[in-house]
């Protein structure tokens, strides 16, 4: 099945909301900012002082002045270089300044609100889309900035300054290159504006498409090569990656008519300003010298015009990036389902509660029950009968479409904790992978942690704490992960713990060693455990039974093996199956 019908991407940032998040990481730097703004007018302004003393140099050769004005138009040509450099080189170096305070303070923002987001909300919008924005999207800005925002600066006071000294030598020289020169960059701006956007976006969501088909493959590799569909996924990565080539080639055709555009509007202004200083001359209403200066000025806003409209395609492709890194910023919709308090002194209470992933197609239908504030529930049934959903519900994974999940808050700490079987062993130290959910945790509470759950041979690897785990360092085996995961139970202390198959070693020598370690991380809380082995259920405060997404029985191992019931049942077929 496609999922382009079921993939709900990430949203994307508008305009304002971009603005208002530069400005909340300008806050406080106001005058940081004016004095950017200071230095480069000062800096656009000394540089005029140059073409302005190559034109007044014409004029004096041709009237035949003497050295001493000779002398004075070099020692302004020296200043205003030298002020120009230092104005201009300082002010540069504040806007990018600036720039890497407001790329940093987003990076951080979306990195922050990207681990806070609900799982469901990544698996709807499938995980190359955050992975997309967090690394190729940061780095676009990141590449773009330094050089977009002090050129963007830079280039737009000196083209007002220039065109204001042009205006000083002869209104005329101004409006020639005004009227002929504006309107062609107006016009390429807004074909540039129109056009790229979108196809930079598509360019963008073309490559998070392609990251999401390559993350599925490689995380599924091992399913990929035993069920030989090694061809079939390599056309999927194949396809998207075409797809990715054919949008970079309309990028590079926008980039290539832009450039066009630029070339022809350089024509029109030379020749313009060419025109109206023959003109001048010939009427006596000018001289040599000034239109010499006018064209020097002319000149020398190819230079800023030039930064400017190039960078404003990469500008386009950063503030594409800037949209999709801001939209995870402010990606209200995926909020975590917030949970109301019991009205009870129950750990959790669930009511009346529906669930679907597929419209029309009910998991979950009129779910009612409660955890007491230091029980253990445990919930058993055939596989598909709702379990997981309904364990991933109560943790705040999932949200529910109808009825009510209300979970007890802690003062100080989680409400609730999950742990399933799939345990992600960080690439760091043993101590790095214990003290993410507790900064600041002592050794000692970091082994008395590890103990508490029986993993003694953490603690006996050679290195200790200081021992490297993970992709680069020791492999731990499934029996080691899980119980690192309920290590950091006991350091996270949660009102509640879920845990979803967080044992599910059957039939191994670790599963008895796995069973006491998750008793001992639920002790003095309340526990919901999906149990897939009824020896585990058994020891439990209470079991729940579900069928085909409905609570059939419930109570304790006692009174429903002694009844006539499908836990009776599964009991009975459990106790024969192991005797």
């Amino acid at each position: 099945m496609s999922d382009h019908g079921t993939r709900e991407a990430l949203p994307l940032a508008d305009a304002a909301q971009v603005r208002a998040e530069v400005r909340l990481a300008l806050k406080g730097g106001t005058w940081k900012v004016v004095g950017v703004v200071a230095l480069l007018t000062l800096g656009a302004a000394a540089g005029l002082v140059t073409p302005w003393a190559l034109g007044s140099l014409v004029d004096a050769v041709a009237n035949s002045e003497g050295a001493e004005r000779i002398w004075w138009i070099a020692g302004a040509i020296a200043a205003g270089s030298l002020v120009a450099a230092i104005a201009d080189g300082v002010g540069q170096v504040g806007a990018t300044r600036l720039v890497e305070r407001v790329l940093a303070s987003t990076r951080e923002r979306m990195v922050a609100r990207g681990l806070a987001l609900p799982r469901a909300a990544l698996e709807r919008a499938g995980a190359g889309d955050l992975v997309s924005r967090s690394g190729d999207d940061v780095n676009v800005v990141a590449e773009a900035a330094p050089l977009v925002v002090p050129a963007v600066a830079g280039s737009a006071f000196s083209i007002a300054m220039t065109v204001v000294g042009m205006a000083v030598l002869d209104w005329r020289f101004a409006v020639a290159a005004v009227l002929l020169v504006a309107p062609v960059h107006a016009l390429t701006l807004n074909w540039h504006r129109k056009t790229a956007p979108d196809v930079y976006e598509a360019e963008r969501a073309a490559m998070a498409h392609r990251a999401h088909h390559l993350l599925a493959s490689l995380r599924g590799i091992e399913t990929v090569h035993a069920f030989g569909l090694s061809r079939p996924h390599g056309k999927r990565i194949a396809a998207v990656s075409w797809a990715v080539a054919q949008w970079s080639v309309r990028a590079q055709t926008v980039v290539n008519g832009f450039f066009a555009r630029l070339n022809f509007a350089e024509f029109l202004g030379m020749g313009s300003i060419l025109v109206v200083g023959f003109w001048l001359v010939r009427e006596g209403q000018g001289t040599v010298g000034a239109a010499t200066t006018a064209m020097l000025f002319f000149l020398r806003l190819f230079d800023p015009i030039n930064r400017l409209m190039i960078v404003v395609d990469d500008l386009q492709s950063a503030l594409a990036s800037m949209r999709r890194i801001v939209g995870v910023i402010g990606a209200d919709r995926f909020k975590a389902p917030e949970h109301t308090e019991p009205e009870s002194d129950a750990a959790a209470e669930v009511e009346a509660l529906d669930f679907a992933y597929t419209p029309g197609h009910p998991v979950l239908r009129g779910i009612d029950f409660r955890i007491g504030p230091k029980e253990t529930v445990a919930l058993v049934g055939s596989s598909g009968a709702g379990k997981s959903t309904l364990a991933a519900l109560i943790a705040g994974v999932l949200e529910p479409d109808a009825g009510r999940v209300s979970v007890a808050a802690r003062e100080g700490g989680p409400a609730v904790a999950l742990v399933t079987q799939e345990v992600h062993v960080f690439d760091g130290t043993l101590r790095e992978n214990l003290d993410l959910v507790r900064p600041g945790a002592t050794d000692d509470e970091l082994e008395a942690a590890l103990r508490r759950v029986g993993a003694e041979s953490l603690l006996a690897l050679a290195d200790g704490l200081d021992t490297g785990i993970g992709d680069r360092g020791l492999e731990l085996t499934p029996a080691q992960a899980q119980a690192l995961a309920l290590a950091r139970v006991v350091l996270l202390d949660p009102r509640l713990a879920v845990l979803d198959e967080a044992t599910a070693e059957a039939g191994s020598a670790d599963s008895a060693a796995l069973d006491g370690a998750a008793a001992a991380a639920l002790e003095g809380r309340a526990g919901l455990l999906v149990a897939h082995r009824l020896d585990q259920a058994a020891k439990a405060d209470r079991i729940v039974v579900m069928e085909h997404g409905r609570i059939v029985e419930e109570g304790t191992h006692e009174g429903l093996a002694a009844a006539d019931g499908p836990y009776a049942r599964a009991w009975s077929l459990w106790t024969r199956g192991r005797s």
